[in-house]
C-alpha cells in the first residue's frame, strides 16, 4: 500500500487521479480480506455493489480520504450487510413500525432531487430497539433505491410537534448515529430539526458527541417563528409540495394504507433489480430473508412493476 495514500488529505486538494488511485487501492485492499471472502462467494453482485467507486468514495470521504480507515470502514459495513441483510427487509417485515407514520419517505425531493424522509418522533409506537432501527434501515434503503442515478445524499425533516419527554430515547438515539454513520456514510445531506421545543437542547448536548463533526455539521435547528426559516425551506424545497408541518402548502396527511401499497411496489422492485429479474417476471414466489428469523420466509409481494421508470427530478420555481 502506498504511504501517502494511507494519510489523511483532509487539507490537501486532490486531484481526480488522485481520488481514483486511493479507490483502486481500497478494493485491491478489500478483496484480500478473508471476512468478507463469504460474501464475494455467497452475494458476488452485493459485493460488487459496495465496492464500485461511488461507494467506496462515500466512505474515502468519510474519513478524510485516509485509505486505511476507509477500507476498515467498508469492511465492517460488508460483514454487516452479509449478517443483518439489509436489502431483504420488506414491507411485511416492518409494517406494525410503520403504521403510524413515525418515518416514511416522502413523495417529493428537495430542488437537488435528494430523497426526504419525514421522522415524527411523537408517533413512536415501539419500545423495541430492535424493531425501530429495522425499520429505519428498511426507510434508508428506500430511499437510496427512490434516489436519481445522479444523487447519493437524502434529506430528513424531523417534525417536532407534540414531541415530549417520553419520545426521549438515548439508546435509541446512539444506534441511530451507528448505523447512520458506520453504514451509510455520506448519505445524510442534511437533517433539519424543525421546531424543537427548548427541553431537546440539552438532551442534543448529550447525544452531540455520538455523532461525527461532519454528521453534526448536518444538523439544522429550524423555528416555524425565525424570519430566516423560510428562506432556508424555500431555498431546499418546492414549497406547494412541501407538507404544511415544515411550512409549506400541501396538507394532504399520511396515509397507511397508501403508503403500504408503494412500499411493497418499491419492494417488488428492488427484488428483481438485486436478483437480476425482469420487469414483466412475478415475484411472489420468492424467499426473502427475514432478519428477525433464523429462517426464511415467503414474500407477499402480489405485483411487480413491469415498467421502471427513471426516478423524475424535481424541478419547480419560486
Amino acid at each position: 500500500m502506498n504511504p501517502q495514500l494511507n494519510k489523511p488529505n483532509s487539507n490537501l486538494l486532490l486531484t481526480p487521479e488522485d481520488e481514483q488511485k486511493m479507490i483502486t487501492e481500497v478494493r485491491e485492499t478489500i478483496k484480500k480480506h478473508k471476512s468478507i471472502k463469504k460474501m464475494r462467494e455467497c452475494r458476488p453482485d452485493e459485493f460488487s455493489r459496495f465496492c464500485c467507486d461511488g461507494s467506496i468514495s462515500r466512505y474515502l470521504r468519510a474519513r478524510n480520504w485516509n485509505v486505511k480507515k476507509a477500507v476498515k470502514m467498508l469492511e465492517t459495513s460488508l460483514i454487516w450487510r452479509m449478517n443483518y441483510k439489509p436489502e431483504e427487509i420488506c414491507w411485511e417485515h416492518v409494517a406494525a413500525e410503520a403504521e403510524t407514520g413515525k418515518i416514511y419517505r416522502s413523495s417529493y425531493r428537495d430542488k437537488n432531487g435528494r430523497a426526504v424522509l419525514v421522522l415524527r418522533p411523537r408517533f413512536q409506537n415501539s419500545n423495541s430497539t430492535r424493531s425501530q432501527i429495522k425499520y429505519l434501515v428498511y426507510c434508508m434503503e428506500n430511499a437510496i433505491l427512490n434516489s436519481p442515478s445522479d444523487q447519493e445524499q437524502m434529506i430528513w425533516l424531523i417534525d417536532f410537534q407534540g414531541f415530549n419527554l417520553s419520545n426521549i430515547s438515548i439508546k435509541s438515539t446512539k444506534e441511530t448515529a451507528h448505523i447512520l454513520q458506520d453504514h451509510y456514510p455520506e448519505r445524510l445531506g442534511l437533517a433539519i430539526l424543525y421546531n424543537p421545543p427548548k427541553f431537546f437542547e440539552p438532551f442534543y448536548k448529550v447525544v452531540k458527541p455520538f455523532l461525527e463533526p461532519k454528521t453534526a455539521n448536518k444538523v439544522k435547528f429550524v423555528y416555524a417563528d425565525d424570519p430566516n426559516t423560510k428562506t432556508i425551506m424555500d431555498n431546499l424545497f418546492c414549497m406547494d409540495e412541501l407538507e404544511s408541518a415544515f411550512g409549506g402548502k400541501d396538507e394532504e396527511n399520511f396515509d397507511i394504507m397508501k403508503y403500504a401499497e408503494k412500499m411493497k411496489e418499491d419492494d417488488a422492485k428492488r427484488i428483481a433489480l438485486h436478483r437480476g429479474e425482469s420487469g414483466s417476471e412475478t415475484a411472489s414466489s420468492m424467499p426473502i430473508a427475514n432478519p428477525d428469523s433464523d429462517t426464511e420466509k415467503l414474500s407477499d409481494t402480489n405485483s411487480i412493476m413491469t415498467n421502471v421508470d427513471e426516478a423524475r427530478k424535481v424541478s419547480c420555481t419560486t
